[in-house]
C-alpha cells in the first residue's frame, strides 16, 4: 500500500475513487439505454436462437468499453430427461469469455450470465412503474448486473490503477438452469482469482446476499410394468405408483436435519386411466446450508430410493445430485463482506448481508476456493416472474460501488491475497 491509501480508510473516497464515481454517473443514461435494449431481446435458458442473437452484442460492448480480449466458447450440450425417461441434448448459447492482464498482481473474476427464466413469447413488455421503477425481463435477473458490470471496469480502467489487476469475466447462458454447460468454465476462471464479484440483483431495498445454501436436483426414472387396468390390473406394476411413494418418502425427510430442505417438483408420466402405468420421473430438488448437509441429503435420496425399489417389478435410475455446492459463511466471506460493507459508506450506503436459500454462480466461484461477494447488480425484485422490476437508478449506484471495490482491491485496502489464504483455514 502507498503512503497516500495509507491514511485512507475503505470509507473514505481517494481521488481515484472520487474519478471513477464521477465516469459511472455521467454514463446512468447510456448504460440504461443499454439494458434496455438487451432486455428486449428474449434470452430465456431454452431459446438457443435469443442467445445467439444477445452474445455477440455483449461481446461487443465489452470489446468497445474494456481492454480486454473477447472470446465466445461454445458450451458441450445440456443433457436433461425427457417426459419418456431418455435423454436429450441442448445446445445452448456461447460462454462469453474477456480476459485481461492476466500477468498482473492480483486476479479477480467476475460472473454473470444473459438468460433469464422467461420462455420465447412470453413476458416481452417493458413498463415504467413509476417512482423509478421499471417492469421487465431479465432487467434486474440480470442484463442490468452485466451493464453494471461492465460500466464498473470502464471506469476502474480509466484510472491509474489498472495494472494492478487482472481480471476474468464469465457470462453464461445457462445460470438459471443450473450452469451445467459452463460450470468448467467457471471453475477454471475462478481457481486462479484472489477475490470473485458477481452481478446477480441486490434486494429492492439494497441488501444483498451472505451465505448461501447448496442445491441438487435430481430426475428419477422409474419403470414398472403396464396391464389393462380392468382385465388384469394384478398383473401390472405401477410406475406412478412408485414415484408416489417415493415423494412422500421425500417430502417426509424436511424436518429431520436442520435448514436442509427438499421439494418434489413434478410427476410425469401415465398414459389413459385404464392402464396401469409402465413409466413415471420424479422431478425433485434439494437445498442445504453446507457440504455436511448436502452430503447427509444426498445419502437420504439413495435411501429412500432404495426402500421404494424393494417394491415388486419396480427399476429406476437417477440423474442428478448436489450439482452447486454450499456457500457458507467462513473466515474469507467475513472479511470480504465486511470490507464491502465498509465501501459502501464511502458512497452513504448502509450494506446488509442476509443469508438465503437460493443459489447463483457465487456458489460455483466458492466451490473453486475464492471468496466472493455475489449480488453487486442492480437493486430490484420480483425476479422470476412478470413483475420483476429494476429500480433505475441502482445503475450507476452498483456501478460506482463495484468501481470503488476494484479500486481498493489495486491499492491494497482490500487485502485480496490474504482474504483468499483464509478460505484455507
Amino acid at each position: 500500500m502507498n503512503a497516500v491509501t495509507d491514511l485512507i480508510s475503505l470509507s473514505d473516497l481517494s481521488p481515484e475513487d472520487k474519478a471513477a464515481l464521477d465516469a459511472v454517473k455521467a454514463r446512468q443514461e447510456f448504460m440504461l439505454e443499454r439494458v434496455l435494449e438487451w432486455a428486449s431481446i428474449n434470452t430465456g435458458s431454452w431459446n438457443a436462437e435469443g442467445l445467439n442473437t444477445l452474445a455477440p452484442l455483449i461481446q461487443s460492448a465489452i470489446s468497445l468499453d474494456l481492454e480486454a480480449n473477447v472470446e465466445l466458447l461454445t458450451t458441450e450440450p445440456i443433457e436433461e430427461i425427457n417426459n419418456k425417461g431418455t435423454k436429450d441434448r441442448f445446445q445452448s448459447g456461447p460462454v462469453i469469455r474477456a480476459q485481461a492482464r492476466l500477468d498482473a498482481p492480483l486476479r479477480i473474476v467476475l460472473t454473470g450470465h444473459y438468460d433469464t427464466v422467461f420462455p420465447a413469447g412470453t413476458f416481452t413488455e417493458i413498463k415504467d412503474l413509476g417512482n423509478g421503477t421499471l417492469n421487465g425481463p431479465g432487467l434486474a435477473d440480470m442484463k442490468g448486473g452485466i451493464t453494471v458490470m461492465i460500466d464498473a471496469l470502464r471506469a476502474f480502467e480509466a484510472g491509474p490503477l489498472k495494472n494492478q489487476i487482472g481480471y476474468e469475466i464469465i457470462l453464461t447462458p445457462d445460470e438459471e438452469t443450473g450452469n451445467f454447460a459452463s460450470s468448467p468454465f467457471l471453475h477454471a476462471a475462478a481457481k486462479n482469482a484472489h477475490i470473485g464479484l458477481t452481478f446477480e440483483p441486490a434486494m429492492d431495498c439494497g441488501s444483498l446476499a451472505g451465505a448461501r445454501k447448496g442445491s441438487g436436483i435430481w430426475d428419477i426414472v422409474f419403470h414398472g410394468k403396464a396391464s389393462h387396468a380392468g382385465r388384469a390390473p394384478e398383473a401390472g406394476r405401477s410406475a406412478i405408483s412408485a414415484a408416489a411413494d417415493m415423494a412422500l418418502r421425500v417430502e417426509a425427510l424436511n424436518g429431520e436435519r436442520e435448514g436442509v430442505t427438499f421439494n418434489v417438483g413434478s410427476i410425469d408420466g401415465g398414459n389413459a386411466v385404464n392402464i396401469v402405468p409402465e413409466l413415471a420421473i420424479l422431478r425433485m430438488g434439494s437445498r442445504a446450508p453446507t457440504p455436511e448437509d448436502a452430503r447427509w441429503a444426498e445419502q437420504a435420496v439413495k435411501a429412500a430410493l432404495a426402500d421404494v425399489l424393494q417394491r415388486d417389478g419396480i427399476s429406476a435410475h437417477s440423474h442428478g445430485g448436489f450439482y452447486r455446492p454450499p456457500k457458507p459463511r467462513n473466515a474469507a466471506q467475513d472479511q470480504l463482506l465486511s470490507d464491502v460493507k465498509a465501501t459502501g459508506k464511502a458512497l452513504g450506503l448502509d450494506l446488509v448481508f442476509k443469508d438465503t436459500g437460493g443459489v447463483c454462480e457465487g456458489n460455483n466461484v466458492f466451490a473453486a476456493g475464492t471468496p466472493n461477494v455475489d449480488t453487486l447488480g442492480v437493486r430490484g425484485g420480483r425476479i422470476h416472474s412478470s413483475d420483476e422490476f429494476m429500480v433505475v437508478e441502482s445503475l450507476a449506484e452498483r456501478a460506482g460501488l463495484a468501481a470503488l471495490l476494484l479500486n481498493r482491491i489495486a491499492d491494497g485496502r482490500i487485502d485480496a491475497p490474504a482474504i483468499k489464504k483464509l478460505m484455507g483455514q
